[in-house]
């Protein structure tokens, strides 16, 4: 296989083509159009490996370019069309061995030009260069970015500060602590951190790592046969010459001494010299079994944020914001269908749309409400569970009745428990403020007030907590 930097044969196609010298035209074209980042980043290594029966087909050293350069697949094919002169279309295909050959001929290029870029173009065009290179070293997820991530009440003050240590690393918030159930957001915060400082700063190096792959290393480390010194030494300065280290499920640490010990004391290296330290978790630090004081004591220095399942309105707001990206039309009552059904977290939340948006897609039809419920198997809402069953079995629970929650006493022994009531009713059914004021005789104002107050006095009091999940097991039956 040949590449765009060295190749010189041709393909016939109804008379001799330089599809080389045709792409490198359709890219000049391309400068104006596409936007700076995208262009310096990804296209520019884009190179013309063959033209066959109307068909540019080109190749990336990129993994991530072919989805971020197809988003921009009509600019491409009308700047290919017009430098052909005729209606030409095109392939854009990841090439690990010209992914190769293209590092290492960046490598020979960087080392023979040392001086400084003066131009602001080429100097652009290299730090993207870098950006994308340590992006690929670093191992993130290009989806995972700030841009892509939908706030809501549950992750408002996690993203809050999560923007605020990549706008400055170390200086504030270290370390971050990100800690929440499995599926609510914690790597995709924690990559858009590494994503932002790579873009912004790429000067800084950043380093990802799961605990498990951490882990790993440190057993091979031990176990292979030759110099266990030096290699125990060249594994501890991969983690610790870097100006950013993510670490992600930190959970996983509990009970490997031996780990612990070597966390230990890069934590206090990077933390000593005034680098930036991320750590996610599926629990606090105090909840994870056998983790020695003098970690959890430095895992708890900077600041500790959680992440909590979306409420209702923002699992609208995810799935919204999918269908916007892949440009599909979705009905009003499709969306309540999956986010009535879907609570736990984004992650099957985002399971059930791509679930029902490649269905549609193999069987040619449009999303509709009975399509989507015969798609996943459920239903617009559960027929036996009401507004009526809920407020029964939180009155049980409370050892109250129903007409207490209608009546106009505002006890605190039955205004706490009917701020419940709504809440549940509101996540479990979806209804409308205005239905559950009219079902508890109320004001809508007043339903409004007691969803936002469970709601967020959930994410610091943990026996609150504790009882909305089990009454939320009990409604679930």
């Amino acid at each position: 296989m040949s590449f765009g930097f060295s190749i010189s044969n041709k393909v016939d196609y109804t008379g001799s083509v330089d599809f080389v010298k045709l792409w490198a035209e359709a890219s000049a074209l391309l400068r104006d159009v596409i936007p700076d980042n995208v262009y310096y980043s990804w296209l520019t290594a884009v190179a013309a490996n063959s033209f066959e029966h109307g068909k540019f087909y080109l190749v990336t050293p990129h993994q991530f370019a072919v989805a971020i350069l197809n988003s921009h697949k009509k600019d491409i094919k009308e700047a290919l069309c017009k430098v052909c002169g005729k209606d030409v279309d095109f392939e854009l295909n990841y090439d690990a061995g010209y992914g190769q050959k293209y590092n290492e001929m960046k490598k020979k290029e960087a080392a023979k030009q040392r001086p400084s870029l003066e131009d602001p173009v080429k100097k652009e065009q290299a730090l993207a260069e870098g950006a994308v290179q340590m992006r690929n070293e670093v191992n993130l997820n290009l989806k995972y970015k700030f841009e892509n991530f939908v706030v809501g009440e549950n992750s408002r003050m996690a993203y809050a500060v999560a923007m605020a240590v990549a706008e400055k690393p170390a200086q504030k918030y270290n370390p971050l602590f990100i800690y929440g159930a499995s599926g609510l957001g914690k790597t995709h915060l924690m990559q858009a951190i590494g994503h932002y400082i790579l873009f912004h700063k790429p000067k800084l190096r950043v380093k990802y790592v799961k605990t498990e792959e951490y882990i790993n290393e440190v057993i091979s480390s031990i176990q292979k046969g030759g110099d266990r010194v030096s290699r125990m030494d060249k594994f501890r300065q991969k983690f610790r010459n870097v100006d950013v280290l993510l670490i992600d499920d930190i959970q996983f640490i509990e009970s490997k001494e031996r780990t612990m010990e070597e966390i230990f004391h890069t934590f206090e290296s990077l933390h000593n010299n005034g680098k930036q330290i991320v750590i996610t978790s599926d629990r606090l630090p105090k909840d994870i079994p056998t983790l020695p004081d003098r970690l959890r004591t430095r895992f708890e220095m900077g600041i500790m944020v959680e992440l909590t399942p979306p409420e209702f309105e923002t699992r609208i707001a995810i799935l919204r914001n999918l269908a916007e990206k892949d440009g599909l039309q979705i009905p009003c009552d499709v969306y309540d269908l999956i986010a009535k059904n879907y609570k736990n977290n984004v992650r099957e939340l985002e399971g059930a749309y791509n679930r029902i948006s490649a269905f549609a897609e193999i069987d040619g039809v449009e999303l509709s409400l009975e399509y989507v419920k015969k798609v996943l198997a459920c239903n617009d809402e559960d027929e036996s569970l009401t507004m009526e069953t809920i407020a029964q079995k939180v009155a049980q629970y409370y050892g109250v009745t129903v007409d207490d929650f209608l009546s106009p006493a505002r006890s605190q022994k039955i205004s706490a428990p009917r701020h419940i009531v709504v809440y549940l009713i509101r996540e479990f059914l979806g209804a409308s403020f205005e239905a559950i004021a009219e079902f508890l005789h109320k004001k809508h104002t007043t339903m409004l007030y007691s969803y936002e107050k469970i709601r967020d006095e959930m994410k610091t009091n943990r026996d609150l907590k504790r009882t909305i999940e089990e009454l939320s097991q009990e409604i679930k039956g």
